[in-house]
């Protein structure tokens, strides 16, 4: 009898191994899935298949190449098209052809094309979107957790880029950091303390940001 009862414990034993076991083989599989990532902090690259350049609805807004732009023409969809801006600041429509739309606010590039658009069609309502921001980019190097270039959001300053970034490694000199700007042809270095911006010191450091400028972490 004692005999037999030892024999069913050590089943039982065995048998709350393999269940813990089988759990650590699931766990450990679960942490290799994007949601498991995410929790974890770890930016996998379906974290980075999600990142879309923002809209902007801004009526001052330049269209630059490489943005994606949504052109509506009322009651015409086989006018209407999602189309890119070419890297010569052109855009490719049917019945118009090409169409220059770089430097151009989405107002003015409606009004454009409607007016081209009256010898095929009769009073056509045009509108334009920018539905991707791609021409407008600030750059972030040095001791951040993600270098690399971001979308120009309108308004952005040196602190949301920084945001953008991911924040600092343990070896940043936050005190140090400075935005390169090409003005003219020549470099120059706006100086930004992190620090002092945070507790509110030098708030004029906080500028911000042109298109083309590098946010340098040392």
């Amino acid at each position: 009898m004692k005999r037999a009862l030892l024999i069913a414990a050590a089943l039982l034993l065995a048998a709350a191994g393999n269940t813990w076991a089988a759990a650590q083989d699931q766990k450990g599989e679960m942490k290799g899935t994007p949601v498991a990532s995410a929790r974890n902090g770890v930016d996998g690259p379906e974290a980075v298949k999600t990142a879309v350049a923002p809209a902007t609805t801004d009526p001052a807004y330049q269209i630059g190449p490489e943005d994606v732009l949504d052109i509506s023409v009322w009651k015409e969809p086989d006018v209407s098209r999602v189309v890119p801006v070419r890297p010569d600041g052109r855009i490719s429509l049917p019945l118009i052809s090409d169409v220059q739309a770089s430097g151009m606010s989405p107002q003015q590039l409606a009004k454009t094309i409607s007016e081209k658009l009256r010898k095929y069609l009769n009073d056509p309502q045009v509108t334009v979107i920018v539905t991707q921001i791609n021409s407008q980019r600030v750059y972030v190097v040095g001791e951040v957790l993600r270098a690399g270039a971001f979308p120009l959001t309108p308004g952005m300053t040196v602190l949301q880029a920084l945001s953008s970034a991911g924040g600092f490694t343990t070896f940043a000199d936050v005190k140090k950091i400075h935005v390169m700007r090409l003005r003219d042809g020549k470099h120059t270095e706006l100086p930004f303390n992190y620090r002092d911006v945070l507790k509110g010191d030098n708030p004029d450091q906080n500028i911000k940001l042109e298109p083309g400028d590098t946010v340098v972490v040392p």
